[in-house]
């Protein structure tokens, strides 16, 4: 695993972004970890998190695309943070876009905010966490109104390897609905495969109950 993945999984849990326990999600499904991308605040918190989107996105799709996209609200700050990482790590200027849940009709109208989409356009997109791929089912279909653009991928900061509407991951079901590649900063069989007996700030997170919790949910939902 590269080493900046091993740093990403440690700076989840640091900033208890990435909690286990006993979670209800909005699926409806008891978990036993929960990610929550709102709960990075601070400002070298959020520095942090966009060097590492920026080194997974470069990794993965390279440089040669134009646009970040982050859907409301959550992906607003991660495509914002993701683009002025990337012009500092590779000296890449991308612009960054979001969509507005509601369409303003005054000043800045529309409901798209940042840099407005072009035909031609190599956008990749970027979101926190994909559990049922709602919200690029809502997102997507605004993009490609806008302008003629390319899809380059998705990026998300956690796999959480479950079945998302159907029985396949959310994430391959994204790939295979709108043609495009899908990819994770990490996934969660590398953070449990890498936190499993770890101390994080003196505390181990998965220790053998917790570890067999999380083997219990993947019987159930895993793919």
């Amino acid at each position: 695993m590269e080493s900046y993945k091993k740093e990403f999984i440690e700076f989840m849990v640091e900033c208890e972004v990435l909690k286990f326990g006993d979670f209800t999600l909005k699926s409806g499904r008891k978990s036993p970890f929960f990610m929550n991308a709102g709960a990075y605040v601070t400002g070298s918190q959020l520095m942090r998190l966009g060097e590492y989107y920026a080194k997974a996105i470069h990794g993965t799709y390279g440089d040669d695309f134009d646009v970040l996209f982050g859907p409301a609200y959550k992906g607003i700050p991660l495509a914002v943070v993701t683009a002025v990482a990337f012009s500092k790590l590779y000296g890449k200027e991308i612009r960054y876009c979001s969509n507005r849940k509601e369409i303003k009709d005054h000043g800045d109208v529309g409901i798209l905010l940042g840099s407005k989409l072009k035909d031609g356009d190599r956008v990749v997109m970027i979101e926190d966490v994909t559990t049922s791929g709602k919200s690029m089912d809502e997102t997507i279909p605004i993009v490609r109104a806008a302008a003629d653009v390319k899809l380059v991928g998705l990026m998300v900061s956690l796999n959480r390897c479950e079945r998302g509407k159907g029985t396949q991951g959310a994430l391959d079901e994204i790939r295979e609905e709108y043609g495009m590649p899908t990819a994770a900063i990490v996934s969660m069989k590398e953070v449990t495969e890498y936190l499993y007996n770890r101390e994080v700030n003196g505390k181990v997170v998965i220790d053998d109950a917790m570890m067999e919790k999380i083997k219990a949910y993947y019987a159930e939902y895993g793919v």
